[in-house]
């Protein structure tokens, strides 16, 4: 008894039947939702708008501004319980309505991308173009909250949520994006997931439909019942097997990324050589190594795959690629060190040059200082020559430097005693012994 007592208390809890509507309230307010004219449709041209304005900017934010005000559900929704009350003519309606709210959006979308200076796929726009079964999840979940909400008394926000969740306005968008710019993988990935969206909304709506036993408004045969239900079958295999091999791709690329990740701590230090950055490609299984350090050799390279079979990722391509090394830091200082050299030799060679320079621009002179200061003692001396020579000897190869004086005087001529004194005294002036002195009259 009290068993049966606690089963009774528990199913309180999550019957149904209490909060149910009117039947003839859940018709109208579903075929409400159904038109797509006036209100409905200046709200969601709008919606599509501030959707397509979010994924250009990749502002979430934006977009689940979008989500909240779009009047997608209600189609979905329509055509889902006209599918479980087998009402035809309430299908064709829902089902119109739809096509025209999805080619409207599609318009709007592509008109909005391609006048927009903005190109880029940003990552909101790329979350949308891989459909997997975890949409379906999101989808079916999303749906079954929706219709019950719809069917309940107490309402509530309820609507605006599943809308968010479900994610019907992005991908529409995306798909738009793709047509744009003629991408069309964007197209097709995005449409598919909007066609999954809306595929299980629908069913979870038929679902809850059923359970919750709304009334059949039109006389349906028991072979159109078969038939309906066939094509139900029919159409959510077509769109769930994709889904589950997505799904399946999602599921081995999270497995490849965390083997990776495991395995990529075991190489951070190789003999002399620091990891320092990594990429992790999980589409194309592969593992790109960015190493500083001593240069890896090839035996180092194949130990690193090596270490990759024990993380089972014998099948992953791993690529390297050289940061910095110490050989060739140590190749660049030297080159640094031989430029700085050279640049010292080439300095000091400069130096010597000017010093030539200026040992040369002071002979010039020499000739001027030596007839400014002797003809103070000999006034008959007027002018004074003064080079450098080379004198060449048939016994010796080798050239004696010689500098060469002339002296010219006018009136009494010099004694040799004075000659003398001057041949000294230009010895000692010029530091040099080889002092050849010429006198002219």
């Amino acid at each position: 008894m009290k068993h049966s007592q606690l089963v009774s208390k528990i199913l309180s809890y999550i019957e149904l039947d209490s909060e149910l509507d009117h039947f003839d309230k859940i018709h109208e307010t579903i075929k409400k939702d159904l038109i797509f004219k006036g209100t409905n449709l200046w709200i969601l041209a709008f919606a599509i708008i501030i959707a397509s304005v979010g994924l250009n900017m990749n502002s979430t934010a934006v977009i689940i501004g979008a989500m909240l005000i779009s009047p997608l559900m209600g189609p979905i929704n329509g055509m889902g319980y006209s599918v479980a009350t087998y009402n035809i003519p309430l299908f064709i309606q829902a089902l119109k309505n739809f096509s025209f709210a999805v080619a409207a959006s599609l318009i709007a979308s592509t008109a909005y991308f391609f006048i927009s200076p903005i190109s880029t796929a940003h990552s909101e726009l790329l979350a949308r173009t891989s459909p997997t079964i975890y949409d379906v999840l999101i989808a079916l979940f999303g749906g079954l909250a929706g219709i019950v909400a719809i069917s309940s008394k107490q309402k509530g926000n309820i609507i605006p949520g599943v809308a968010i969740a479900t994610a019907l306005m992005p991908p529409l968008c995306t798909a738009g994006y793709g047509l744009a710019t003629l991408q069309f993988n964007y197209f097709f990935g995005a449409f598919f997931l909007f066609t999954i969206n809306s595929v299980f909304i629908a069913l979870s709506s038929v679902i809850i439909s059923q359970i919750l036993k709304f009334p059949i408004r039109t006389i349906v045969g028991e072979a159109h019942k078969k038939k309906t239900n066939r094509w139900i079958t029919f159409v959510i295999i077509l769109v769930l097997i994709p889904s589950i091999y997505f799904g399946y791709l999602l599921v081995e690329q999270e497995r490849f990324i965390e083997k990776a990740t495991r395995y990529i701590k075991t190489i951070n230090i190789t003999e002399g050589n620091y990891l320092l950055k990594n990429e992790i490609d999980a589409k194309n299984k592969t593992i790109t190594l960015v190493y500083g350090g001593i240069s890896l050799t090839e035996a180092q390279k194949n130990l690193i795959r090596e270490k990759a079979v024990a993380y089972s990722l014998g099948n992953a391509k791993i690529e390297f690629h050289q940061g910095f090394s110490f050989d060739q830091l140590t190749r660049k200082n030297s080159e640094v060190e031989n430029l700085s050299s050279e640049l010292n030799r080439l300095t000091l060679l400069l130096k010597e040059k000017d010093q030539q320079l200026e040992i040369l621009s002071h002979k010039s002179d020499l000739g001027k200082q030596i007839l400014a200061e002797i003809k103070v003692l000999y006034p008959q001396i007027k002018t004074c020559t003064y080079s450098e020579s080379e004198i060449y000897n048939v016994t010796n190869s080798a050239a004696k430097k010689v500098q060469i004086v002339i002296f010219r005087t006018e009136g009494r001529n010099l004694y040799n005693s004075e000659k003398k004194k001057i041949e000294d005294w230009l010895g000692a002036r010029l530091k040099s012994d080889s002092v050849k002195i010429l006198f002219e009259n």
